[in-house]
């Protein structure tokens, strides 16, 4: 039988999972007390948890639904790298269930060995640790979709509704170490190229792009960063800003807190206006951009 994994970052259910959460995301060094109320106090800011796990369930459950209108016996899955369900419980449950091939199909679309190969890596793990193991195929990235495209497309041109004609459109991502630039990794130039055709296809020709969300690591990270970005451009003169985040699929974290709390923070401190595309989320056409990767990898 076949199987998708989908597979997303995590999040922490509650405030009192924060902890065992960061603990996960640091190889399991404890966070300091300073660093804990940090991240505690952003989820603090947008409710309590953010909704990745429930979205990524809904994004399973739909593809699900949309692989046996055709037919399809494929069963899809759905994982946390960091948090309960992890991915090597997922998989141990896929096996279980009659599962013996696996696309590996990680929900943010452009490739580093830093991010998409670390989900990968613990597909790896997991499936070497059954007793016999699954064949796994792996879907490295999907950042050039046309349903992808498209779907962003729509939001861009949703979005700018209401803004003036000089509005300054900025795509942005999570940030990664600079170092990743040493060694070749795409995952920038993948960026660009699917900040590019989302713009031809939603008609514009001004557009730029910036990172977001570094952690403090005391290393250079890929830049520029946002609210730098934000400024540079404030004082260049924009005054109307719409933010594009292609990096995510899903509403979480780096979504709620750093876009639609920080920046939304910069924005209002200075009478600027800054209004955000709605993400993808479980969405039909992201559900269609899903089936279509399924498909040409044989799995629908």
């Amino acid at each position: 039988m076949r199987g998708i994994m989908l597979m997303a970052y995590g999040t922490p259910r509650t405030l009192a999972d924060v902890e065992a959460y960061y603990t996960d995301i640091r190889g399991g060094r404890k966070p300091s007390p300073s660093q804990l109320a940090d991240l505690v106090g952003r989820y603090e800011a947008i409710g309590g948890t953010s909704p990745l796990i429930q979205i990524t369930e809904r994004q399973r459950d739909k593809l699900q639904a949309r692989l046996r209108r055709d037919g399809s016996e494929t069963r899809v899955f759905a994982a946390m790298k960091h948090s309960p369900p992890f991915i090597k419980d997922t998989l141990a449950q896929a096996a279980s269930a009659g599962v013996d091939e696996v696309l590996a199909l990680v929900l943010a679309p452009h490739y580093s060995k830093m991010s998409i190969g670390t989900y990968m890596l613990a597909l790896d793990a997991a499936n070497a640790a059954l007793p016999s193991k699954v064949r796994v195929s792996y879907v490295w990235s999907w950042h050039t979709n046309p349903l992808l495209i498209q779907a962003w497309a729509r939001r861009v041109n949703r979005a700018r509704v209401g803004l003036g004609n000089g509005h300054s459109l900025i795509f942005s991502a999570h940030s990664l170490p600079e170092r990743i630039l040493a060694q070749r990794d795409p995952y920038r130039s993948q960026l660009l190229e699917t900040s590019e055709l989302i713009a031809a296809e939603a008609g514009y020709k001004d557009w730029s792009f910036s990172f977001q969300s570094a952690s403090h690591t005391g290393e250079p990270w890929l830049g520029p960063d946002i609210l730098d970005h934000l400024q540079a451009q404030f004082q260049a003169g924009r005054r109307e800003f719409l933010m594009a985040p292609i990096g995510f699929v899903s509403d979480h974290l780096e979504i709620l807190y750093d876009i639609d709390v920080e920046c939304r923070r910069w924005a209002n401190d200075r009478g600027a206006k800054l209004v955000r595309c709605e993400s993808l989320n479980d969405s039909d056409d992201l559900i269609e951009c899903l089936h279509s990767i399924a498909a040409e990898n044989g799995f629908a």
